[in-house]
């Protein structure tokens, strides 16, 4: 089995940060890409940030300056730097990886998600 566990998540007030940590454990050859990806009620899932096993990153327009996504291979853990948070990125937060198994099959994994509640 493979698992993505989330933490990190809480209630920050605007303007503030939070960090956020996913690490996938189990039987991995290796991991090609893992992300973040959000969703707050009502909306559809949306793509936050991925990260490439070369460390090529990808960003949504609203999240450009504020947010930096990172990876530590030999942890097989994302990280998500979130700064100036605002309410409107109040969401669930999931992690996502893709990877190879040990059986040389790849598959794309979620995390249960995390709550990031910005309020004052």
């Amino acid at each position: 089995q493979v698992q993505l566990v989330e933490s990190g998540g809480g209630l920050v007030q605007p303007g503030g940060s939070l960090r956020l940590s996913c690490a996938a454990s189990g039987s991995i050859f290796s991991i090609y890409t893992m992300g973040w990806y959000r969703q707050a009620p009502g909306k559809q899932r949306e793509l936050v940030a991925t990260i490439t096993s070369g460390t090529i990153t990808n960003y949504a327009n609203s999240v450009k300056g504020r947010f930096t996504i990172s990876r530590d291979n030999a942890k097989n853990t994302v990280y998500l730097q979130m700064n100036s948070l605002q309410p409107e990125d109040t969401a669930v937060y999931y992690c996502n990886a893709n990877l190879k198994r040990i059986s040389g099959q790849i598959y794309n994994y979620w995390g249960q998600g995390t709550q990031v509640t910005v309020s004052s």
